[in-house]
């Protein structure tokens, strides 16, 4: 009896990524039911030698199947934190640790310290970090205020902002503005 399948596939951080990863699946006859940041779910089991022909061609796009079920969880926190930040602005005034619970189905307490002991940084660092590239976008854009930035990224105010961007960057926001050019991260570089 064929059954669906759930892949976990590393540096999906956009949904143009999304976009190419339906589109090779499509191409090795793999119909996905669901695409999502770092998550596919099949319609049928994906077998061995189709999964390995996959991964070949992921890993040729800068993509990776992941099989150990730690760094799945790892990916699923990042692909979360990538969503809250990056297209779903409102959701930041939500509880992080709540929502990455919920979201893993994992105590946080756990997913805290797995977190760390993968990637070398905290949750929240790697937070932080995804917010300020956030807000290096829309500095860049030039169409929002300070402060509008720091409503929207949930910042108590735009000095709160101001400290915590210079802090990571060695550099105000308005000097940034300034110099945008080429001072932007990749999502998975982040």
């Amino acid at each position: 009896m064929e059954t669906t399948d759930t892949l976990y596939i590393r540096n999906m951080v956009c949904d143009r990524c999304r976009m190419v990863v339906r589109e090779l699946f499509a191409e090795l006859g793999i119909e996905p039911l669901s695409v999502e940041l770092g998550v596919v779910r099949t319609a049928v089991a994906v077998e061995d030698e189709q999964r390995k022909r996959l991964d070949a061609r992921l890993r040729e796009l800068g993509f990776e199947l992941i099989d150990e079920p730690r760094q799945q969880i790892v990916e699923r926190v990042k692909a979360e934190i990538i969503r809250l930040v990056h297209r779903d602005n409102g959701a930041l005034r939500v509880n992080l640790s709540d929502r990455l619970t919920e979201a893993t189905h994992h105590e946080y307490s756990q997913i805290s310290k797995l977190f760390s002991e993968t990637t070398g940084t905290t949750v929240e660092k790697y937070f932080i970090a995804q917010k300020i590239e956030r807000v290096k976008e829309l500095l860049t854009y030039g169409e929002l205020s300070l402060g509008e930035i720091a409503d929207l990224m949930n910042y108590s105010s735009a000095a709160h902002l101001s400290a915590q961007f210079k802090s990571l960057t060695g550099m105000t926001p308005t000097r940034f503005r300034e110099q945008a050019a080429g001072h932007r991260k990749p999502l998975d570089k982040v």
